[in-house]
């Protein structure tokens, strides 16, 4: 199974970069996995939040394939242990071809993203930055592939 992050515009904390090629890195020890960089929209003053969206998850459809199993971050999405994160990756592994990860812009995600999304997540109550929010989500898939192997990453 091939995972795929894609992302709304570039991560530009130079610490949060080394984290999320570090983890990045330690990914593809277990799994077929990248990051895709949509860039960010121009000129946006004059556009509301709702076009923004609405522009975003044209930019983001244009990545997908008609058999991806689409999974949003999202704050209203199902939070998980990293434990059951683990399970939950396991069976996708069994059941998707490519599973394709989606952290979206400032604003959230445009209604027909969320139409497509077969699956949301959430990583915490709490509010977190996009920047931040990059390099929490690639530890916790390196953390869930350490746990599925039986490694010593994760203790409990």
């Amino acid at each position: 199974m091939k995972t795929i992050l894609i992302l709304v515009g570039k991560t530009q904390n130079k610490h949060f970069i080394a984290g999320i090629n570090d983890y990045t890195e330690r990914i593809a020890h277990y799994m077929p996995f990248e990051i895709r960089t949509i860039p960010e929209l121009k000129n946006t003053k004059s556009l509301t939040e709702a076009q923004q969206k609405e522009k975003e998850g044209q930019l983001i459809l244009q990545e997908l394939q008609s058999s991806d199993t689409v999974v949003l971050l999202d704050e209203h999405g199902k939070e998980f242990r990293s434990i059951e994160l683990a399970d939950w990756l396991q069976h996708k592994q069994n059941t998707a071809r490519r599973l394709v990860f989606v952290i979206g812009g400032p604003y959230g995600f445009s209604p027909e993203i969320y139409a497509r999304a077969n699956d949301k997540i959430s990583l915490s109550r709490l509010t977190f930055s996009h920047q931040m929010v990059r390099l929490i989500f690639v530890e916790q898939l390196y953390r869930a592939c350490t746990i599925i192997k039986g490694e010593p990453y994760h203790h409990e």
